[in-house]
């Protein structure tokens, strides 16, 4: 009984991270992260 549940875990973990991928990127936090990600990216070579 404990090899079934044991093996039904990493669906679930997948599924539960599929669902919060999906969360965030509907809220914009994908674009929110790539705006920080540009602007971190061109202080460090000295444009912005």
């Amino acid at each position: 009984m404990n090899g079934n549940s044991s093996r039904k875990l990493p669906f679930f973990l997948i599924l539960l991270s599929l669902l919060l991928f999906l969360t965030g990127f509907n809220l914009g936090e994908a674009a929110f992260v790539w705006e920080r990600a540009v602007q971190i990216c061109l202080s460090c070579i000295g444009i912005g």
